[in-house]
């Protein structure tokens, strides 16, 4: 099942994306998909009795597709892939690095990456797979990490470079407003185990790699951030991006897109344009 988060006529609503009979009759929608609406949100105690609609049913191509879910804290993981890991010259940790990204980075498909151009002269794209949570949950044991995700989205950790190396921590470099897309939905039936992601800058293939080749598997990663922090409905945790990392310039248009899952693409601008 893939839920979005959408807006319509000013009205932010969740949905489920199929291709059901009224936009593949009229034509209107992307392939004929359409999305049915939600009757609230599909987070917390509810999820397990799952998602309930009204009837209310749009073309895909009359709404806007927003970030598909508002989390209260983006967990983060960085050096999760070897090629990546010496790219950057590091080698491989023997525990899953974590660190944060704020709420307020997260954007929706379609929105602008706004570089700090003022600040930062290297803004690179990591293309990664994220999960979705669905319940609050704290040290969860290996056996009952399917219980706690909801799905997973396609994510772009973007990364001021420069700062990452020059500050040496990464609150800022990965900190900034537009840093963190998420979408296009989420895909709450996916095996992530051992899917293709890729991302690509202006229709170029620059990263093409699977989740197979994680250092830390999907499992892991979750028992081990729940084993330091409480994480609520809607939290969001990146598992890492694959080598081909590079820089993002002002008119780039960047997509990730993960089998199974569906396609992330934001377009570049600089922040002092706006």
């Amino acid at each position: 099942m893939r839920i979005a988060r959408f807006s319509v006529a000013g009205n932010v609503k969740y949905g489920v994306v199929d291709s059901g009979e009224a936009g593949a009759a009229n034509g209107q929608s992307r392939g004929g998909l359409t999305v049915a609406e939600v009757d609230g949100h599909p987070f917390g105690p509810s999820a397990a009795e799952g998602v309930r609609l009204t009837g209310a049913r749009y073309p895909l191509a009359d709404v806007r597709l927003l970030a598909p879910v508002l989390p209260s804290k983006v967990v983060a993981i960085g050096r999760n892939y070897v090629d990546h890991v010496r790219e950057l010259g590091n080698e491989p940790p023997a525990e899953p690095l974590i660190f944060l990204k704020p709420s307020t980075a997260v954007i929706g498909p379609g929105e602008a990456i706004s570089r700090p151009d003022k600040l930062s002269q290297r803004v690179d794209y990591e293309g990664e797979l994220a999960i979705v949570f669905g319940r609050l949950c704290r040290d969860v044991p290996a056996e009952r990490v399917p219980e706690v995700i909801f799905g997973y989205t396609c994510a772009n950790d973007v990364t001021a470079r420069d700062l990452q190396f020059s500050d040496g921590q990464w609150t800022r470099a990965k900190g900034f407003d537009t840093f963190c897309p998420l979408g296009p939905w989420i895909e709450t039936e996916l095996d992530a185990a051992d899917v293709l992601l890729t991302t690509a800058v202006n229709d170029e293939v620059k990263q093409n790699s699977r989740t197979s080749l994680l250092i830390h598997g999907i499992v892991t990663l979750v028992s081990y951030v729940t084993s330091v922090m409480t994480i609520l409905p809607g939290d969001v945790l990146l598992t890492g991006t694959p080598g081909g990392i590079g820089p993002l310039v002002a008119g780039d248009s960047v997509s990730v897109t993960i089998e199974g899952i569906g396609t992330l693409t934001n377009p570049v601008v600089d922040a002092s344009s706006l």
